[in-house]
């Protein structure tokens, strides 16, 4: 029975965030997931086939833009979680001959190991080892370099954008990032 009650939880849902950073957080992301898209149509004249706009990256920048504070945010994170997932992901695919369930689970709890013992953890790094797996035979093809392009470039993009958009507001508390190592 203690351990029901437990899932009832313990507190209160936080305040809504102020309108200020509601709308730095549009900007930020808008600009971020428009400028990668944007390099896409440079590969194809459709982006969404093109490599360079994966799943994963919505949701990096909702933590860059939408919570620049968190460590899961902080570029070291950002990057190296990004980077190393993909590794884990195309190294999965590419040398064990299992099932694509087993492939693919195996690459998301892989992925989160190495985050962890590098102190890298970004939760958006799960979805990027998960594409390199199930991404489909244009993605397979990529092999490593999956992991330059479009992970790499496409996350460095993602960053240069929080770096500029995150400290343009006045208010003290809204820059980034709170560290870099």
């Amino acid at each position: 029975m203690k351990y029901f009650k437990r899932m009832k939880g313990f507190g209160k849902a936080p305040q809504r965030k102020p309108i200020s950073k509601i709308a730095w957080s549009w900007l930020g992301s808008f600009l971020g997931i428009y400028i990668i898209g944007a390099m896409s149509y440079t590969n194809s004249n459709d982006p969404l086939s093109s490599f360079f706009l994966i799943g994963s990256f919505g949701a990096s920048a909702v933590l860059v833009f939408g919570a620049p504070q968190l460590d899961f945010s902080q570029p070291r994170n950002f990057l190296g979680g990004q980077i190393f997932s993909a590794l884990v992901g195309v190294a999965i695919y590419k040398y064990l001959s299992l099932d694509l369930l087993t492939l693919a689970a195996l690459a998301v709890s892989l992925s989160i190991v190495v985050m962890h013992l590098t102190r890298t953890l970004h939760p958006p790094g799960g979805a990027t080892a998960l594409i390199a797996v199930i991404g489909g035979e244009r993605i397979h093809e990529l092999g490593y370099a999956f992991i330059l392009s479009p992970v790499f470039l496409g996350s460095f993009i993602m960053l240069l954008v929080a770096l500029l958009v995150n400290n343009l507001s006045a208010n003290e508390n809204r820059h980034y990032p709170r560290y870099w190592f």
